[in-house]
């Protein structure tokens, strides 16, 4: 990672630099903490107790789900021709998808990954009675949540307990039974032993080495501690079993999210769009009220010492130097209009280049730290609006925060998937209290992201410099 001051400062100017920002860039964060891999059989027992709660729980909320969920949808589909019954129908529907959340949140709780529950979108506000009141029927997702919850949720809840039943009561059964065998009344005459049918089958000409009570509580024994070593590989495949079906009837659909993305994108092209008009509206503003108004006095200066140049000249010699001072004026504020414009230097060199450059004009010392190279390339319309983020945060550090001390960070990290982004911060340790205001510069910044399907954040209190991050996400190219 490279670091550079500007305007060009003394090491000791820069030390302190770093020290009034260090508070405000560093980041406290810690650690993420993730779960145990199950790999060891250790691990898998963990997970025991919260899926043997929820299998247990299964069967008696299947059985009150199916009973209200069809009990409903029965009654409602005898009474459709009366119309009263598509109204019991809505109710099923809601029965429905009250268990089918229910059982995503049992899911969760058990150890699940968590799934993506559905928008459940409503009628518009001004819909009328029937809709509002209907609306369910036209939704599918209360459908599929009405078969989980009234035949798949109940046939998987029946089989799932009826095994997990028969799993825990031949296992601790199995290892408990020389402790109770001697309590059971028993009958030697014509005595079933399941210790000689298995000793036979594996050495038909041979006896049993020990009496055949003896025999059998070894082999029970071992049964049970089997089905025990085993029982955290069948409560985890049945759990298992009910998110993968939770996952196909109970979560988001892929057109969801599509709708979503798409509803994303309108909105965020339109803050675009709208960011991008009170740029050019500002541009025209400042235009108009900075370097036109001083070249039209520029212009009649000039005239003025042209008629005065043969009868006074000393007087248009002062129009003249007035006129000069003007044409300065005029110049320095194009200049600092033009870093609206996306510059030669970013085309050419990149965006660390132009940031520097940037920094360099600053009226404020500005510290550049960066982990990108200096001729690293990003997407075009990535490299010119973190351009024109940083070039407005720099303008107002140093017009309206009364900073002393700028610190830009430009870093490229890798997210959870594995995807990387643009991470740009600007930190100042001026006042404080910046804002979003509607149609002000921070509001402008945000649409502008928003159309990359980026983030800007802004941690401001009064007296304690601001942070403002811009985040933009898919730069690899």
């Amino acid at each position: 990672m490279t670091t550079n001051s500007f305007p060009q400062t003394t090491t000791a100017e820069t030390d302190v630099i770093s020290a009034t920002l260090d508070d405000m860039t560093a980041e406290h964060r810690p650690a993420p903490e993730y779960p145990p891999s199950p790999n060891s059989y250790a691990a898998v027992w963990r997970g025991v107790p919260r899926e043997l709660g929820f299998l247990l729980l299964t069967l008696p909320i299947a059985v009150i789900g199916f009973s209200a969920v069809i009990t409903l949808f029965s009654a409602g589909a005898g009474l459709v021709a009366l119309v009263v019954g598509l109204f019991i129908i809505a109710a099923a529907l809601y029965v429905a998808r009250a268990f089918g959340t229910l059982e995503l949140v049992r899911l969760e709780a058990a150890g699940r990954a968590p799934i993506a529950r559905p928008t459940w979108n409503r009628a518009a506000a001004d819909a009328g009675f029937w809709r509002r009141t209907l609306w369910p029927l036209t939704q599918g997702h209360y459908w599929t949540y009405l078969l989980h919850t009234g035949v798949v949720g109940f046939i998987l809840g029946i089989f799932s307990w009826t095994v997990t039943i028969t799993w825990i009561a031949t296992a601790l059964g199995g290892v408990t039974y020389w402790l109770w065998v001697p309590f059971i009344p028993q009958d030697s005459t014509d005595r079933f032993w399941l210790s000689e049918v298995v000793f036979r089958f594996f050495a038909p000409n041979s006896e049993l080495p020990v009496a055949p009570g003896v025999a059998e509580v070894i082999l029970i024994f071992v049964i049970g501690v089997a089905f025990l070593a085993t029982l955290p590989y069948i409560t985890h495949g049945l759990t298992m079993l009910h998110d993968t079906i939770a996952r196909g009837l109970l979560s988001r659909w892929q057109s969801d999210d599509l709708r979503t993305e798409v509803a994303a994108l309108a909105s965020s092209r339109g803050a675009a769009v709208s960011a991008e008009d009170q740029s050019v509206r500002r541009l025209e503003r400042d235009i108009h009220d900075g370097p036109q108004q001083r070249l039209v006095r520029l212009q009649m200066d000039l005239a003025a010492a042209e008629r005065r140049l043969g009868t006074d000249p000393d007087a248009a010699k002062a129009l003249i130097a007035e006129a000069r001072g003007q044409a300065q004026a005029s110049l320095e504020e194009l200049r600092a209009l033009s870093r609206g414009f996306a510059p030669p230097i970013l085309e050419d060199r990149g965006l660390v280049s132009a940031v520097e450059s940037l920094a360099g004009m600053s009226s404020v010392p500005v510290t550049v730290t960066t982990d990108l190279s200096a001729g690293t390339r990003l997407a075009a319309e990535i490299e010119r609006n973190a351009y024109f983020v940083v070039a407005e945060l720099l303008t107002n550090a140093s017009k309206h925060s009364g900073a002393s001390a700028v610190r830009v960070e430009i870093t490229r990290p890798t997210d959870a998937t594995g995807a990387r982004r643009l991470e740009i911060l600007v930190a100042d340790n001026g006042a404080g209290g910046a804002r979003f205001d509607a149609g002000h510069g921070l509001s402008g910044l945000r649409d502008r992201l928003n159309g990359l399907r980026g983030t800007l954040t802004v941690d401001s209190p009064a007296g304690f410099g601001t942070r403002v991050t811009a985040s933009v996400p898919g730069i690899d190219r």
